[in-house]
Order: structure tokens, then sequence, then C-alpha cells
């Protein structure tokens, strides 16, 4: 290759290569199409290029990954208490802390490994053998070998090795479906295109990574490794931030707050004291315990716990989570962008109308099993009409593929829209053994330059050619027409276009059907044989039909005010279609493709993003750009998707959903979420149990923090009023390490509440808890704080040892929030609404924590540990007492709240 090709090679846009014809392509790639690249100029080539692989990522050693997951505000809070109780000689504790910080942060360093195998996963898709010319000899090498200008042959079976330019096909299809999301395989050709088409619309290219289904072709390598599209795919996912999910964001402006609120009246309680003339060494102790009681040391735990539950839930409803805080994501999702094929639709191509001898039927049955009817909507019966017979037979016949079954699970062996053809004729009643009846002798497969497939048959002692392909190709060449007495008749030009036009316009693919009589003694088939005489059969229109489930589901996620769309590789008007008919509604009714989006700016694409719902032939870039346009309006954003071009997105997007049963490994690696049965409506049932799970969290932080609160506040009530301390840091540790394993994970147990998917999703911008949480808290905390610090100093008062008192004091604490977990069961209704018994966990946990808690009174061990003190029968009165007053006083609250205010908790 000389010096001035070469340069210009490297500076060809590797995307401009579809508009450049064969020869020049050749030209300016310095290779020749019979003989290809030369040994040493292959070498050369190498050297220059380097070896046709994917550049690994640079990551971050394992050590450091792991010692950035104590980086959280929350976490250290913990490492301090845990430091904290040390200090004081409470090994046990300290352990306990410790070992949940740990653990969470091992969970965390396993998630984030698990994720960096995204790109390794592209790579080892890329491996894979090709069959090229070089010095003109044909040769097997290891696709890695490949370079920019080799010449490479391609069939039926063959993983295309690099991006190639296309310079002889016959009957080449490629199934581009990673790649593009075309829902079917793609027809090649070889001739130049227009620069501005689309990357599903490069029919003269095969790029890297897609599988080759029928057909042979030749072409010559235009990129390799990093400059291929799945290459460009792979330096924008190395590019594209993971988003931290919203819940990770609440709890570390939370944690963030906390920190700073404790500190604070950790310091003021100390320098308070200090002034006042008291012990430094004892203010310093009340510090400690104002600290440590302040700590949530169980909200991690709780968090993980519920997170993990959720998770178990979401399995059984067919969605796996690889990141627990994908749960909550899924509650706090406001727009859910999925892909059409597949996930939307059933992904097996459906003949669903059908036009022959005059009249027009419709099939009924979705996919590949033979189960349905075929029932007139205009025209003659179908038992009467001899061309329909005559249409869904050569269907039948003029096909290389079947249908096989598995139980009461069809598939097709073959291509989908042959299969597609070979269901209504069963449906009428035909056979799979009709071709024993008419025998093939000879076949012209399907060519894209030609748009039709033919074959030969010999049927009664006489020669038929069946022909099937474009409507707009073999219209011209019919003669005649089939009546439904079986007697030949005009075209009805005029009629088989409304038809067709009628078909096209529901987004159906339509195919004509044709036949002719050739002499006897023919075995043999050429195009000749078919240019022409064609007698018209019919026509069939099919189409990839919405599951029904998921338009169910569609009307469910509306309904809880999140917004579905769709986003497909797929034509627009077929995504059209199926958008209306699952309910998918675009103001205008426009569906926007991905030349349009090219040509738009940032804010405009934010406003289209946000009014349209349906985009199609879109590219990797395209999506992520729309993710992207969303999230900047505010949105958390769900992303569905199963090929290689989808992972940039769908690690951008809140929640990448990839496909369990189509998705490539690229995808799944990128993915927060999978689905084992490829369906919407598991998204669906995954979003009402995210919301269930954020409703839980939300619920044990409700019941949780006004016990930390109200143990700071009686610590510096005591030292502002100069008074003993009416419970220590050991006590302190007791109740919540307790309380937060007994009482407060029953939460994360808690059944999902009715009416779930009848709210509205969270705004993203507000806070974990609302002004009426925040209230209730303050409530509650003072109520603890006035209870415990009031019959500490009445048991005082009334000749009582201070053991006792702090018993006193520490049960209040534990029984007041063992009645308040009652009212955090729903934090609107009355647990009456909900039914006592519904979470029998709760009912055990509370009954468990009772019993440990007259062992921490009368067991003398435990007296000795916890300085606690045997109470009698009127003390325990006076706890019950404070306790129910706490819950009848919250479930008042809450009554005055439904009845009066349309309050948002």
């Amino acid at each position: 290759m000389s010096v001035k090709n070469m340069e210009r090679l490297e500076t060809k846009d590797i995307r401009a290569w579809h508009a450049v014809p064969a020869q020049e392509v050749l030209e300016l790639l310095g290779t020749h199409a019979e003989a290809g690249l030369s040994e040493d100029e292959a070498r050369a080539r190498f050297e220059r290029y380097g070896a046709n692989l994917l550049t690994p990522p640079k990551t971050r050693p394992a050590l450091v990954r792991f010692l950035l997951q104590f980086n959280q505000a929350l976490v250290y809070i913990l490492l301090a208490a845990a430091g904290i109780t040390a200090l004081l000689g409470e090994w046990l504790d300290s352990g306990v802390i410790f070992g949940v910080v740990m653990v969470n942060a091992l969970m965390g360093f396993l998630q984030e490994s698990k994720a960096l195998n995204a790109i390794e996963a592209l790579a080892r898709s890329m491996t894979t053998e090709a069959t090229l010319i070089r010095g003109g000899k044909k040769r097997l090498v290891n696709a890695s070998e490949l370079v920019p200008g080799d010449v490479v042959l391609l069939q039926a079976g063959d993983r295309v090795p690099a991006d190639v330019r296309l310079l002889r096909v016959k009957g080449l299809q490629v199934d581009e479906s990673a790649l593009t999301g075309e829902s079917v395989p793609v027809a090649k050709d070889a001739a130049a295109l227009a620069a501005v088409a689309g990357l599903g619309d490069r029919v003269n290219m095969a790029y890297s990574s897609a599988l080759v289904t029928y057909g042979a072709g030749r072409g010559v390598v235009v990129a390799t490794g990093d400059a291929t599209e799945i290459g460009r795919i792979s330096e924008l996912l190395k590019a594209t931030d993971a988003l931290a999910t919203p819940l990770t964001r609440k709890i570390t402006q939370f944690s963030h707050l906390l920190l700073y609120v404790i500190l604070t009246l950790a310091v003021l309680t100390f320098v308070v004291g200090a002034l006042r003339g008291e012990s430094w060494l004892d203010m310093f102790m009340a510090a400690v315990a104002l600290a440590v009681g302040a700590i949530p040391e169980g909200l991690p735990a709780a968090l993980t716990i519920t997170l993990a539950i959720g998770v178990n839930r979401m399995a059984r409803r067919n969605a796996i989570i690889r990141k627990l805080p994908a749960v909550e994501t899924l509650g706090s999702t406001t727009v859910i962008c999925s892909d059409k094929t597949g996930t939307l639709t059933q992904n097996e191509m459906t003949v669903r109308r059908v036009f022959a001898g005059g009249g027009a039927y419709g099939v009924s049955g979705v996919g590949y099993a033979p189960v349905g009817e075929i029932t007139v909507e205009e025209g003659p019966a179908t038992d009467g009409n001899i061309a329909l017979r005559e249409c869904l037979r050569a269907g039948l016949l003029c096909n290389d593929s079947r249908l096989v079954a598995d139980g009461d699970v069809w598939t097709v062996e073959g291509d989908p829209t042959e299969g597609a053809l070979i269901s209504p004729a069963l449906k009428y009643g035909l056979g799979m053994n009709e071709e024993e009846a008419a025998p093939r002798l000879d076949a012209i497969p399907f060519e894209s330059e030609h748009q039709y497939m033919a074959t030969l048959h010999r049927v009664d002692g006489r020669s038929i050619a069946y022909v099937k392909g474009a409507p707009e190709v073999l219209l011209p060449r019919c003669q005649h027409g089939l009546g439904c007495d079986g007697e030949l008749v005009g075209v009805d030009q005029k009629e088989v276009q409304r038809q067709m036009e009628a078909m096209a316009g529901d987004g159906l693919r339509v195919l004509l059907l044709a036949r002719v009589a050739l002499p006897a003694e023919r075995t043999t088939l050429e195009h000749s044989d078919v240019a022409s005489g064609l007698t018209f059969l019919g026509l069939e229109g099919m189409i990839d039909p919405p599951r029904t489930e998921a338009m169910a589901a569609v009307r469910a996620c509306q309904a809880a005010g999140i917004q579905v769309k769709m986003i497909t590789g797929d034509h627009a008007r077929t995504a059209a279609a199926i958008a209306s008919q699952i309910g998918l509604e675009t103001k205008g009714g426009k569906a926007l493709t991905g030349i349009d989006l090219a040509s738009m700016p940032d804010r405009e694409l934010e406003e289209a993003a946000a009014r349209t719902a349906v985009f199609a032939r879109v590219s990797p870039e395209q999506k992520l750009r729309l993710v992207t346009a969303l999230q900047a309006r505010g949105h958390i954003v769900a992303m569905t998707g199963d090929g290689v071009n989808d992972a940039p997105a769908l690690r951008r997007a809140d929640i990448g959903v990839a496909m369990g049963i189509t998705g490539t490994e690229v995808a799944k690696e990128a993915a927060d979420m999978v689905l084992t049965d490829d369906n919407f409506a598991s998204i669906e049932a995954a979003v009402e149990e995210g919301r269930g799970v954020f409703d839980n969290l939300v619920k044990f932080i409700a019941w949780t923090i006004p016990t930390n609160v109200g143990e700071g506040l009686v610590i510096m009530v005591a030292v502002l009023v100069g008074a003993t301390l009416p419970i220590t840091p050991v006590q302190i540790l007791w109740i919540n390490m307790t309380t937060a394993v007994l009482l407060g994970l029953m939460l994360a147990m808690e059944p999902k509440e009715p009416g779930l998917m009848g709210r509205p999703p969270r705004d993203p911008a507000s806070p974990i808890l609302t002004r009426v949480l925040q209230w209730r808290i303050l409530m509650v905390s003072t109520m603890l704080l006035a209870a415990a610090f009031g019959f500490f100093q009445w048991t005082l008062a009334a000749g009582g040892s201070v053991a006792e008192a702090r018993t006193m004091a520490v049960n209040v604490f534990v029984f007041g929030e063992m009645f308040y977990l009652f009212n955090c069961r729903s934090l609107t209704q009355s647990m009456f609404a909900l039914g006592v018994f519904t979470n029998r966990w709760l009912i055990g946990g509370v009954a468990l924590m009772a019993v440990l808690q007259l062992a921490f009174t009368y067991v003398p061990f435990m007296n000795q540990a916890f300085h606690s003190a045997p109470i009698d029968g009127g003390q325990w009165l006076l706890i019950l007492g404070a306790s129910s007053a706490i819950w009848a006083v919250v479930g008042f609250e809450k009554w005055l709240r439904r009845r009066y205010a349309a309050t948002t908790y």
C-alpha cells in the first residue's frame, strides 16, 4: 500500500465505508478481491495496526477496590463505634459492629468485580476463526490475525470476524440483532449506499460478532479491534459511568447529615459538661455514650437484608438481581425504556392476515405453534377458497425451514420469516408432509438483488414453480390470478395494492406468493422461468406480535405513573404499529428514528425524549444519549436490552435490565438485573417488588431513628441538668443491637401494602424521610426521652438504686420501640387494616425480644454484665403504660392525617 493510501485509510471515517463503491474500497486498502494481501504486506499491517482484539480496560487493583468499599460516611460512623466500644473493653459488641462493616464491604467488592467482567465478555465475543485469501490462497486463521485489507469469505454459520465491506454476495443473510436490534436476519447487498444510512440500514457491511445465517459472501476487512463498531461500543462502555442508585445517593446524604449531627452533639455535650465543672473523664464517657446511642448500628445490616429479601422475592418473579441497590432503584423508576423484540413482543414472527382469491382473512394464534384458525374478514369462506389453500401451500413448499415441537413449545429451525409461513398452513389443515406429494426438484435461493425465492416441484406429473418474495418485485410479473374456484382470473392490481398498503400500514411485513407451470420434463429452475407469466396466489402479512401480558404490564406501569418508551433497531412503521397495540402513544403519533436524533442538539433531544414514546433504527450512541437526556430531566431510568449494542446504555441507566434467554453475555454483565423469561411483565413485577422494598426500608429507618435520637437526648439532658447518666454505653449497645435484629429486621418481612402500584413514582429529589415522618420521629423521640428520663429520676427519688433506675430507662426504650414497631408496619394505615398476624416474623421477633428483656432484668449474670437490676410489677405497669401511649398517639396522628389531610408520606 502506498504512503498516500495509508494516510487516506487512517483518516477515513470508519462509518463511511458503506458509501464507497467496492472497487474504490479495494484501491483505498491496497488489496485485490481475488488474491487478497500478500503475506509480507499482511505482516507489515499487523505490526502497524496490532491484533484484531479489543483493548482491555485499565482497572484498579483488587486491594484498592476493596478498601474503597469503606469510603462511605455511614461506614466511618460504624468504624468509629467499633473503635469506641473496643476502647471501652466491650470486645463482643465491637466485633459485631466491625463484622457488619466487613460483610457489607465484601459484598460490595464482589458485586463490583462481577460488573467489571462486562468488558472482558465483550472481548471474548470477538475470538473466532476466519477464512481469508492471502497471496491468492485460501486459508483458515485466528480472527485476531486479520488486518485491514484482508479479503474474507463468509458462509452460513460463520461469526463475522471483523468489520467487512461486502464485495460479492449470494443469498447472504446476517443476524445483526445483537448489534442493531433488527428482529430478523438482514439480506445483504454489495452496492454502495448513501452516506447518511444508519447502522441497521448498511446492507453492504457485515459487522464484527454478527452471525451469518444464510448464503455466502466475499468482503474486505475495513476495521479491526478497537476501530470496529463493536470496538466503539467497548469504548463507550469504558467511558460510561455507572450511576449511584437513588438509594445509595440518599443513604450517603443521610449518613453525612447524621455524622455531622452526632459529632456536633457529642462535642457540645463534652463542652457543656466541662464548663459546668464536671470531670473531663466523665464528660468524655458521656460524649461517647451519646455518639454510640445516636449511631444506628443496625442500619447497614437492615439495608443489606431488606434488599436481599427483595432479591429473593424478585427471583420468584423471573427477575435476577445482580446488584443489591438495584432492588430499590426499581421502586424509584419513573421511565422504562424497553426494547421491542422479545420483550414487548413474542420474538416469533406470526402471519396475521392473508389475502387470496379475492378474500381477506385473519389468522389467530401467536408464534410458531400451529394453534389457531383462519377466519373470514371479507370474501368467500375459507373452505371454498381454492386460492387460499394454494397460497398457504406455496408458503409451505417454497420454504427451507421447519417447525419443531418440544412439548408445547414450538420453535423454528431456519429463518423466522419462513417459520411464520409454515404455521398458518398447518392451522388450515395442511401437513408437514406436503413435500412428499410434491417433491422438490430444484430451487433458487433468496438473494437480496432479486428479492425472491423460488422452488420447483413435481405435482401430479407436472412441474410447478412456487415463488415468494417482495410484492413490488413479483406483482408486475403476475399475468393471472387464481380465483377462489381455482380458475385463472385477471389480477386486480388496485385491490392487491390496497391490501398491501393496509397490511403495511399495520406494521406487517408483506410477502407475495405466486406459481407458474413449466414443461413437465423440466427438472431445473432458472431466474428466467419466473421473470413473467406468474399466477398470483395471494399475500401474507406477518409481524412479531406483542405479548398479551406485556400489554397488561404497560397499562399497570402507566397507572403507576411510570412512562414506558420503546427503543428499537427495527423499522419505524413496525415499531409504531406494535406501540399502538400495546398502548404506547406519542404526542403527534410519530416515531422518531436514529436519523432524526442524529441532528438534534442535546436540549432539543431532552424535549423529544420526554414527549416521544417510540424510537426506531437507533444506534448505540443514540441509546446512550436518550438515557442521558431523560436523566437530565430528573428521571430515574430503567433500560432493557439484550445485544452488545445495548451495553453502554444499560450501564448508564439507573438500572440496566438484560434479557436472560436472548441476551448476550456483554449485556448481562453490564446490567443490574436479568430477566429469566425476557418478558416485560417481569419488569412490572420487579418494579412492584422494588416499591415494596423501599417502603420497608423507610419503615425501618422511621422506626429506628427515634430510639437513637431519644438515647442521645437522654444523655444530653442528663449532662445539662447535672444528673447521673440514665443509660450507659454498654446498655445503649444492648438496646440498639438486639432491637435492630429482633424487631427492626422483621419489618423487612412485611408484605407489600395494597394499592402499591396505584401510587405515582417517588420524586427522585425527595428525601428518605418526609416532613411528616421527621415530625413523627421527633414526637416519638420526645416521648421516649420524657418516659425514660422521668422514670429514671422517679426511681431514684423513690429510693431505688442507680442500676434499678437504669433498668427502668432501658426497658422504656425497648418496649417503647416494640409498641411503636406495630405503628411502623404501615406509615399511613392502622395495623388492624393490615391484619395483626399477617407478618408472623414480626410477632415471633416481639416475643423473643420480650424474653431477652426479662433475662436482661432478672438473670444474675445479665445483671452483672449490663449493670441492670430486677424491678417490680408496679414499675412494669409504668413501662407498659408509656409504651402503649406511644402506640396510641402515633395511631391517632395517622388517623387524623387520613381523615383530614392528603399528606404525602
